[in-house]
């Protein structure tokens, strides 16, 4: 059985590679799917084999799934060109006979007014359309998105968003990958679709409250409205579609579009979610 990973030198797709082996898959049984060979040389270098291909070159993604099994196709990040790219990567699959496709989709996307979740929904209707079973893993919000605001929350003692008195269902990137983990090496995900999110379903307030409890300095959350919000991050430096993407997102948290009670993550993963102070601590 041979378990292909698109997106292997990126974060998702590195610890899904990592959890792919600590559970006994051999690494010549693994095909990383790179864009560049030389950010990869850690994976060559164990023995996995690294295959290269652009999501945008579709005879390279022929090459990169010959002999393949099953893929986890990682989300691109060039957002205004996922639908087409993981298009490229499904009429790959299909040419070359992959018997299953793990997509990394987003919470509630059929539902979710995020602007992220657009992209997402296309890909699904096209995996639905496809001749290959698939098996949804709409991944929640990930605990470490508020890494890079941290420190300022710290310094500031301010907690700035627009999601309100929403609550969130986090979980850090590592317990997502472990649940991707566990569809490609076990039977019966084909045609699932899983809601995936920590236990720990918190308001902004309840987050400042923990990244207090962790810095030792007091943090409170300020809410402000979207497009405040928005012009803020852009204010900051951000490029424009980071800030909607973001400002977006929060405004998702006030509607509860990243909140679930599904208990989908802690099926799959066999244990609670990690704590986000140790994420954030």
């Amino acid at each position: 059985m041979t378990t292909a990973v698109t997106g292997a030198t990126g974060q998702f797709g590195g610890l899904v590679v990592d959890g792919l082996i600590a559970r006994g898959v051999g690494a010549s049984d693994i095909v990383a799917i790179v864009r560049d060979e030389v950010k990869a040389k850690s994976l060559s270098d164990r023995g996995v084999q690294v295959r290269v291909a652009d999501y945008g070159d579709v005879d390279a993604l022929r090459s990169a799934l010959a002999g393949v099994d099953k893929l986890l196709l990682v989300s691109g990040s060039d957002v205004g060109q996922r639908v087409a790219q993981h298009t490229n990567v499904i009429d790959a699959a299909e040419a070359t006979g992959v018997s299953l496709i793990a997509y990394t989709s987003v919470l509630k996307a059929d539902t979710s007014g995020v602007s992220l979740a657009v992209e997402h929904v296309a890909t699904e209707e096209r995996l639905a359309a496809s001749s290959i079973p698939s098996v949804l893993l709409r991944n929640g919000w990930y605990w470490e998105n508020y890494q890079a605001s941290l420190q300022q929350a710290i310094d500031t003692g301010v907690l700035l968003g627009a999601a309100a008195d929403g609550k969130l269902a986090a979980a850090s990137r590592a317990d997502f990958a472990a649940a991707a983990v566990q569809v490609l090496l076990s039977e019966g995900h084909e045609g699932q679709i899983y809601e995936l999110g920590g236990d720990e379903r918190l308001t902004y307030t309840e987050l400042a409250a923990v990244i207090a409890q962790v810095s030792g300095k007091p943090v409170v959350s300020k809410d402000v409205s979207e497009d405040e919000y928005r012009s803020i991050l852009e204010g900051a430096g951000l490029p424009d579609f980071v800030a909607e993407m973001l400002a977006s997102a929060d405004a998702g948290i006030a509607r509860g579009d990243l909140d679930t009670d599904s208990g989908d993550l802690q099926k799959l993963i066999g244990r609670a979610s990690t704590p986000v102070a140790e994420i954030l601590g």
